[in-house]
């Protein structure tokens, strides 16, 4: 059976449409920036709730695929799907995304924040070409460091393990570069869609610690929320970007 998604995490993101450091308006101009066309076909990696696939096919009429491993996450997205009225054109696969391959050639794929499913860029990248018709897009979503972290606690504020986790903008870029790939395209997170995505995670922790003060869960969920939002406004909002590149094999 497949597993499914840490509870926290789940507590942590449930009124979540987007679980990526990404507004609504930023997801549409990524849209719009893609140049998509009616009819593509989109393959989304660990796709959450489906936001994403949703609202790209009711403004551009893309079909696609979303494969995810929380159920919690997939009931919210088919609920999306229906609401947008284009539940006949997305369809979401409970499943481990790691490893999944299309059962035929897509037009773009995508893993929009969740590269450890590739166990990192390279291998993420080189998991989305295996689905990937020739000549089609690449999107990855993945963090980078603004700014040079001077400590260990800057470090694990921004929930990485060492300096070495992420790279600067620079080096992402020329990542893509030495792995092959032409960066065409990105859309960058803003200090304001850092705090919608996080923020946001307070006020859901809260509320299901009011409803459920005898969970199990209960005094690991409180000990976050003394952390996180000092930790978030100390660290991370400076110190830690996020964006989805678009590229295209050379």
């Amino acid at each position: 059976m497949t597993e499914d998604l840490p509870q926290p995490f789940v507590i942590r993101e449930r009124h979540h449409r987007i679980h990526d450091p990404f507004t609504e308006e930023k997801l549409a101009v990524l849209g719009r920036a893609l140049r998509l066309r009616a009819g593509a076909s989109v393959l989304d990696l660990a796709c959450g709730s489906g936001e994403m696939l949703c609202t790209w096919a009711r403004d551009h009429g893309v079909t696609g695929t979303g494969v995810d491993i929380s159920t919690a996450f997939l009931a919210s997205a088919r609920d999306r799907a229906a609401e947008l009225g284009v539940a006949d054109r997305v369809t979401f696969v409970h499943g481990d995304a790691a490893g999944h391959v299309a059962p035929a050639p897509v037009d773009v794929a995508a893993c929009v924040g969740a590269t450890w499913i590739g166990g990192g860029v390279a291998g993420t990248i080189a998991l989305l070409e295996r689905s990937l018709r020739p000549g089609g897009l690449v999107l990855i979503g993945e963090p980078f460091w603004r700014e040079e972290p001077p400590d260990q606690a800057t470090v694990e504020g921004c929930h990485a393990t060492g300096k070495d986790e992420f790279a600067d903008l620079p080096g992402l870029v020329a990542g893509f570069g030495e792995l092959g790939w032409d960066l065409v395209e990105m859309v960058l997170a803003d200090e304001d869609s850092w705090d919608r995505y996080v923020a946001a995670q307070w006020l859901n922790v809260r509320e299901w610690l009011d409803a459920n003060p005898g969970h199990a869960l209960a005094g690991e969920m409180r000990a976050e929320l003394d952390r996180a939002p000092l930790a978030y406004v100390r660290y991370q909002r400076r110190f830690l970007g996020w964006g989805v590149f678009a590229l295209k094999r050379r």
